[in-house]
């Protein structure tokens, strides 16, 4: 290897490239801006401001907060779901002002004061849920003009009301608890803020209400499509909104006992800045609880922090308008460029290189010829797409199909086919257990079982995830081949943990190694994975030692053995390293040997810019990935070969006439079935020389 091959490859090795396109993908990334800015304006106003963080101002700060939050967390809730509500503010000086005209006017109990407190909120929350979301009126605008009205009742109340209030005197230590009380050392309204967040968030994140109001925000038009009440969830979101804004006024009122007319005044705007600062969008279907806090935080020590150094009311409301301006640009712009980015970003080649290919001519083992051209077609025009086939004892194929079908074919001329299962998702390798279910990995669910009843059961669709990375990878992605050993084991490949089912190419693009081999245990219902970073497995078989198995890895060009019995557990032994062509499923033959398919041949183009990493990344940035360089997958080929990797015979259909993408193969009575997942039938060829009597499921488990 040249020496800048060998750096390149060091390079691509120790660089972590993709990491960044991971870190793009997860929901996460959104909070980690706004807890950038938080530590940012702690360590600002704590460096300026002696004893900024002390006991007591922490704790006066805490009770400012716990209402400011629940004020921050209603409107959130609006915000998700595609809305806003300018009137929190008035409707935070309308909860104050009945909560104290209540208690101190018509002296009524406060557990009554409370209930009244929030009816009066949940009624300003009503009229706008019906305003905007039955009336579809703008709510920018309708809910302007509610905070209009509101702050005009709240005046008239004060004019009437407002003497008494100062006069009276309450004498009830629970409502002085609602204000001056501690639970857990924490002020009561900080505990209150925190438990309406955590079930904000759990509703938000956990329940089907939550997902409505996620999905009402994302596209309104799809939400009601889909069968989604969108007027009566928008109107809900407005009734929350109003409650916990007069809740807020609620726990001000009790803890300064007095009302005026500035009470709540901008208060929308701080709430509206601390809302968007936190990540959560103006255009709704993304926020969350946690955004929300952590924008009330950030505001509240900024306000907070501007008073202490002697800023006056103005210059701090027009630093917060610069800063809400600021972060509803940021918003818009991320919302609309983290997609490009990601797709910049998230493709990441690494250096590749093959052991130098084959001859296909002369004396080669892998000399072409024409011995697939007497392939007849059997359910020609009738499949779509038979990635894997498979015969029962009964001598009746199994294909999977596009649409997610299993599709049984009756012998002896199968001209009859039937349904066997719908599975929904895409049937890929199959296998019959010993008792004579049908074993299937379906890309994007994970393991199934097919039962002789037709029972489908889900086996496993996770494994167990790995301690150091950033990929979620616990959910299978693309689960493709299987094989079954003696004691029931059940070992299967995923071809890869980055990309789905119809992303495959691009992962031969990365050769990056995103791929690994699980086993599933039967007995104890326990999924684990056994081999990591391998390029595209592809393709398993159990050898005749009952201790091992080979498996094909598509974009290295080699086919391995792994030993997960006897004396050399967990070892992995190249059989063939320099196939002239992209391997797929490998199967028993009758003779003790092996069948393998390959899926494409290899090209000299796709070969060297497989060393040149820097050109592939350019490659998917620049141009459609329709022109992007993909492996040749137009030539059909199967052979035969030993446990040693030696090639006993080749089977090629030159030109791609009956077969151009062969993806598995299995004999079967004297008779080799080719299946392929671009293909419309499954091939049938009769060989010669080899025992008319042997079928797969009696090499396995010993049935006649």
């Amino acid at each position: 290897m040249a020496v800048s091959d060998r750096i390149t490859r060091w390079r691509y090795r120790y660089v972590p490239d993709h990491l960044l396109g991971e870190i793009l993908t997860k929901r996460w990334v959104d909070n980690a801006i706004p807890l950038l800015i938080l530590l940012a304006v702690a360590l600002v106003f704590g460096s300026l401001i002696p004893d900024f963080f002390g006991p007591a101002s922490i704790s006066s700060l805490m009770r400012q907060w716990g209402e400011f939050a629940l004020i921050v967390l209603a409107l959130m809730i609006v915000m998700v779901a595609g809305g806003i509500d300018l009137s929190v503010g008035s409707t935070f000086a309308l909860g104050n002002i009945v909560a104290l005209a209540l208690l101190n006017v018509a002296e009524w109990p406060v557990a009554a004061v409370i209930v009244g407190t929030l009816a009066c909120g949940a009624a300003v929350g009503l009229v706008n849920g019906l305003l905007v979301g039955y009336l579809r009126l703008r709510a920018f605008l309708t809910t302007l003009v509610t905070l209009i009205i509101v702050r005009a009742v709240v005046d008239m109340l004060l004019l009437k009301y407002s003497v008494a209030i100062a006069a009276a005197f309450v004498d009830s230590d629970f409502w002085y608890y609602l204000g001056e009380g501690y639970v857990l050392g924490l002020p009561f309204s900080v505990v209150v803020a925190a438990i309406v967040a955590i079930v904000a968030h759990l509703v938000l994140t956990r329940s089907r209400a939550g997902w409505h109001v996620l999905a009402t925000g994302g596209s309104r038009r799809s939400a009601h499509n889909v069968g989604i009440s969108v007027r009566r969830v928008i109107c809900a979101t407005y009734v929350v909104s109003g409650t916990l804004s007069a809740l807020a006024g609620l726990l001000f009122a009790s803890r300064l006992g007095g009302a005026g007319a500035d009470t709540g005044v901008g208060l929308e705007i701080a709430a509206l800045t601390a809302a968007v600062l936190g990540g959560n969008s103006l255009g709704g279907g993304r926020g969350s609880a946690a955004k929300a806090i952590m924008g009330s935080i950030i505001v509240m020590i900024m306000v907070n922090g501007l008073v202490r150094l002697g800023i006056t009311r103005g210059g701090s409301s027009l630093l917060l308008g610069i800063i809400l301006l600021a972060a509803v640009a940021i918003d818009v712009r991320w919302l609309k460029n983290r997609h490009k980015l990601l797709s910049k970003v998230y493709v990441s080649p690494t250096y590749a290189e093959l052991p130098p290919a084959p001859a296909t001519e002369g004396e080669s083992p892998y000399a072409l010829n024409d011995r697939l051209r007497p392939v007849e077609a059997i359910g020609l025009n009738r499949i779509d797409g038979p990635e894997d086939v498979i015969l029962d004892e009964d001598d009746n194929i199994y294909a999977g199909n596009r649409t997610g079908d299993i599709v049984r074919f009756h012998a002896p001329d199968y001209s009859r086919q039937e349904v066997f299962a719908h599975v929904g998702g895409r049937p890929l390798g199959m296998a019959f257990a010993r008792d004579g279910s049908l074993l299937c990995c379906i890309g994007g669910m994970g393991l199934y079982r097919i039962t002789r009843d037709r029972k489908i059961e889900k086996l496993t669709d996770e494994t167990n995830r790995s301690w150091f990375s950033v990929i979620d990878d616990s959910r299978l992605r693309l689960a493709d081949d299987l094989d079954i050993a003696p004691d029931g084991r059940v070992f299967f490949s995923e071809a890869t943990i980055r990309y789905e089912m119809h992303e495959w190419p691009v992962d031969c693009l990365e050769s990056r190694g995103n791929g690994r081999i699980i086993c599933f245990n039967p007995s104890t219902g326990v999924t684990r994975t056994v081999l990591k970073n391998l390029l595209f497995p592809n393709g398993i078989c159990m050898t005749l030692d009952g201790q091992s198995f080979l498996f094909a890895e598509t974009w290295a060009c080699r086919v391995s053995r792994y030993w997960f019995d006897g004396p050399k557990q967990r070892q992995v032994e190249t059989v063939i390293a320099d196939l002239p062509g992209y391997p797929d499923n490998i199967n028993r033959a009758s003779d003790g040997s092996y069948w393998l398919a390959l899926v494409g041949m290899r090209t000299p183009a796709l070969d060297l810019a497989l060393k040149m990493p820097g050109f592939r990344k350019r490659m998917a940035r620049r141009i459609a990935p329709d022109e992007w360089m993909y492996p040749n997958i137009n030539t059909g080929c199967v052979l035969r070969f030993d446990e040693t990797g030696r090639i006993i015979e080749t089977l090629w259909d030159l030109g791609g006439e009956n077969h151009p993408m062969i993806t598995s193969m299995r004999e079967h009575k004297g008779y080799l079935y080719i299946g392929g997942i671009l293909n419309n039938r499954v091939g049938r060829l009769k060989l010669a020389g080899v025992d008319a009597g042997w079928t797969g499921q009696r090499s396995y488990w010993g049935r006649a």
